[in-house]
């Protein structure tokens, strides 16, 4: 076959489109965002149901990766098509084959050079533990349940200990990217604990996290509600060469990817 002219080149590129949009998903049933082969994923149901549309394979990019059990209520994501479809048909068309527990919103074309994760500023998690002798039914799936004693003005104090730029090393699970000796230096704008009812809330905004991260972080303020650690133990895990092994970490049920900031 011949090469494409430079103008059949800019005709074919023309054809294709960025779609950028955000998701919401509820992650219990699934094995987290990656595709991995012969279990569900939040990144395989999606290509499936925009391949279908599209007519062939595609590439769904998510802001970050998010563990087996963790929910999303604003994950942004982008995909690359060839179907003219309309944004907003587009959502439409996309949920009608998603199962319920995962749904796309606020869709909207994107320049080529968008990318989800690397583009990304800020992004915020919540973690909600329950408090209450008794869970209902209906909010299990979503929070940590944890009806013995904390003491919660304890984890209230600690909290804010993590802002600032740290090496979160102390907080981070190990990932398949160590190898790549990446910097596990991150900057936390904003750690607090609040009651919100019968839920004990952890709020985090950062510049990216680590993998488990929020749920290390949130074991280590149990572990101070529970009085076996201190202020002074949350410090010394983000000291310069700690080699203090991460953990405890939490259950994935409670956390929650509650929004991406960008430019």
């Amino acid at each position: 076959m011949f090469p494409l002219c430079k103008t059949e080149n800019a005709r074919a590129h023309s054809q294709m489109r960025k779609l950028r949009f955000q998701v919401a998903y509820d992650g219990t049933d699934f094995n987290g965002w990656q595709v991995q082969p012969g279990l569900p994923t939040i990144q395989g149901t999606l290509q499936d149901a925009i391949g279908t549309i599209d007519g062939k394979p595609v590439v769904v990019v998510a802001s970050g990766r998010t563990d087996a059990g963790v929910h999303a209520l604003a994950q942004v994501a982008a995909v690359v098509i060839e179907n003219p479809i309309p944004a907003d048909n587009f959502r439409r068309a996309v949920n009608r084959l998603l199962p319920r527990s995962i749904r796309i919103s606020n869709v909207s074309e994107a320049a080529f050079d968008f990318h989800p994760r690397f583009h990304a500023r800020r992004k915020t998690y919540e973690y909600r533990i329950f408090r209450d002798e008794v869970c209902p039914p209906f909010e299990w799936r979503y929070v940590y349940h944890h009806p013995y004693p904390l003491d919660e003005s304890a984890m209230i104090a600690a909290a804010p200990l993590l802002e600032g730029e740290h090496d979160f090393s102390a907080f981070a699970a190990s990932d398949e990217t160590d190898v790549l000796r990446e910097s596990r230096v991150r900057t936390i704008f904003r750690s607090g604990v609040a009651m919100k009812g019968c839920k004990l809330i952890y709020l985090v905004t950062g510049s990216g996290f680590l993998k488990h991260m929020v749920r290390n972080i949130v074991g280590v303020l149990l572990e101070v509600g529970k009085g076996n650690l201190n202020g002074d133990d949350v410090l010394e895990r983000l000291a310069p060469g700690c080699v203090i092994k991460p953990g405890p970490t939490a259950p994935a049920s409670g956390l929650f990817l509650v929004s991406v900031d960008y430019e």
